[in-house]
C-alpha cells in the first residue's frame, strides 16, 4: 500500500473514525438544565412551532443546518460506487460548509431504485434543514432530482457539482477574457463534456452574457448538433446548427475551451489552432483535458486554469458553496435563484481584482500574487471570501423577491464566529 493511500485512510480512521461530531450548545450540568433541555421543558418550543412553523428557526438548529445528500452514483472520479461508499465524500463536505462558513451539516446517503424515490424520500424529511446541498448524483437523472426538489421544498436546494463549479468557472472566465483583451459576448466557446457541471457551466456563461451560437458543446459522440437524434432534453438546449463534428472541427480559431471531461482529451495540436490568447479551463482532476506545462510550452500566450491546487487558477467548488449557502441561509431564501448565482460570479470576480492580503501570500509562501494571467480566481484560504460572497448573494436574494428575512443587520461577516448573529 502506498504511503499516500495509507495517509488517507489514517487520517479517516484515527483517533476517531469520520470527520464530524456533534457538539453541544447549552448547559447540561444540572438535573435543572436537562429538564429544559428535554422533558418536560422542551415542551414550549415544540408548541412554539406547531403554533408558527417559522419559530423552527428560533428554537433549533434548523437555520444554520444544511443536509448534504448523495445516492452514490458519480462519486468524484470514481463512479457508482453505492450510496454508502459516498458518505466520507458527503462528511467532507459538511467539514468545508463548518471550517469556511461556520454552517453546521448532516450527511445522509439515499439508497434509491430510482430518481422519483430519491425525490420522494428527500422531499418528506426536507423540513429538518435549512438547506439541501445535493452531491455526486449522475447526470442526467441528476437535473430532474433538483428541478423537483426545488419545486417541492421551501428551502434551498443546490446540485453542487452542477453550480458551484459553474460559478467559479464563469467568475474565472470573466476574468480570464478580459486579461485576453476579449468579451464574453463575442468570445468562441468549446466545451468538452455534457455532464452536470458542463451544462449548468454553459447555462450559467449564458446568463453571464455568451452567446448561445457562439457556443459549441461536445459528448463522447462528438459535436452536439441538430443533426442529432439520440440527445436528451438537457443536451439537446445546447445543438447547434453547424457542419463541426469533432473536437478537431470545433476548436479551429476557438477562443475558449472548457473541459470537464476526460484526461488528455486535448492535445498539443488541438490547442495550437486556438485564437490568439486562448483561455483554457481544463477541469477534470487530477489529470486534466492538457497538462498545464503541455499547454504552456505549445501556447506560452495560453491563460490556463485547472482543477488542480498545485498550479495556479484553480477552480474550486469551496470558492463558493460555502458561502452562497451562508447568505441564503441568513435571509431564509426559499431557494438559491440565478440572480443569487450571478451575484455569486461578479463577488469573486471582483475580488480577484484587489490586492492580495499578506496572509494569503503566507499560507502559498510567495511574495507576490496580484490579477493576472496566473491569478485570476481568489484562492480558498482568502478569509473574504465569507463577506463578500455571503454578502453578494443575500442581497441577491433580498433584491430577487426569495428571502423571508431583511438582509442581516449584522453583515459584513469578518469570521465564521459572526455567524450566530443570525
Amino acid at each position: 500500500m502506498s504511503d499516500a493511500r495509507q495517509a488517507a485512510l489514517d487520517y479517516h480512521a484515527k483517533p476517531i473514525p469520520g470527520k464530524l461530531s456533534i457538539e453541544l450548545t447549552k448547559p447540561t450540568a444540572t438535573a435543572k438544565d436537562l429538564a429544559l433541555a428535554y422533558s418536560p421543558g422542551v415542551a414550549e418550543p415544540c408548541r412554539e412551532i406547531a403554533r408558527d412553523p417559522e419559530n423552527a428557526y428560533r428554537y433549533t438548529g434548523k437555520g444554520n443546518l444544511v443536509a448534504v445528500i448523495s445516492d452514490g452514483s458519480a462519486i468524484l472520479g470514481l463512479g457508482n460506487l453505492g450510496a454508502l461508499a459516498s458518505k466520507p465524500v458527503m462528511e467532507g463536505k459538511g467539514v468545508l460548509f463548518k471550517r469556511f462558513a461556520g454552517i453546521n451539516s448532516v450527511d445522509i446517503e439515499v439508497n434509491s431504485e430510482s430518481p422519483q424515490a430519491f425525490i420522494d424520500t428527500v422531499a418528506r424529511i426536507a423540513d429538518t434543514w435549512g438547506g439541501i446541498n445535493l452531491e455526486d448524483i449522475k447526470a442526467p437523472e441528476c437535473f430532474e432530482i433538483e428541478q423537483a426538489l426545488i419545486e417541492q421544498c421551501s428551502i434551498p436546494v443546490f446540485h453542487d457539482d452542477q453550480h458551484g463549479t459553474a460559478i467559479v468557472t464563469a467568475a474565472g472566465m470573466l476574468n480570464a477574457l478580459e486579461i485576453a483583451g476579449k468579451r464574453l459576448e463575442d468570445a468562441s466557446i468549446v466545451c468538452m463534456g455534457a455532464g452536470a457541471a458542463a451544462i449548468a457551466c454553459m447555462k450559467l456563461l449564458v446568463a453571464c452574457g455568451a452567446r448561445a451560437e457562439n457556443l459549441v458543446m461536445l459528448d463522447r459522440k462528438g459535436v452536439i448538433h441538430t443533426g442529432r437524434e439520440d440527445l436528451n432534453p438537457y443536451k439537446a438546449m445546447f445543438a447547434v446548427d453547424t457542419d463541426k463534428r469533432t473536437l478537431d472541427d470545433a476548436i479551429d480559431g476557438a477562443d475558449v475551451f472548457v473541459g470537464l471531461s476526460g484526461p488528455g482529451l486535448m492535445s498539443a495540436d488541438h490547442i495550437r489552432k486556438m485564437a490568439p490568447n486562448p483561455v483554457v479551463f481544463a477541469c477534470t482532476n487530477p489529470d486534466p483535458e492538457i497538462h498545464p506545462d503541455l499547454a504552456r510550452e505549445v501556447r506560452p500566450d495560453v491563460i490556463m486554469a485547472t482543477g488542480r491546487s498545485d498550479y495556479p487558477n484553480q477552480v474550486n467548488n469551496v470558492l463558493g458553496f460555502p458561502f452562497i449557502f451562508r447568505g441564503a441561509l441568513d435571509v431564509r431564501a426559499t431557494r438559491i435563484n440565478e440572480e443569487m448565482k450571478v451575484a455569486a460570479v461578479h463577488a469573486l470576480k471582483d475580488l480577484a481584482r484587489e490586492p492580495v492580503p499578506q496572509e494569503v501570500l503566507d499560507a502559498y509562501e510567495k511574495s507576490e500574487m496580484s490579477f493576472g494571467r496566473e491569478y485570476i480566481i481568489p484562492t480558498p484560504v482568502d478569509v473574504r471570501l465569507l463577506e463578500r460572497i455571503t454578502s453578494a448573494v443575500a442581497q441577491a436574494a433580498v433584491d430577487s423577491g426569495v428571502a423571508r428575512r431583511p438582509y442581516p443587520s449584522h453583515y459584513p461577516l469578518k469570521s465564521v464566529d459572526d455567524v450566530y448573529g443570525v
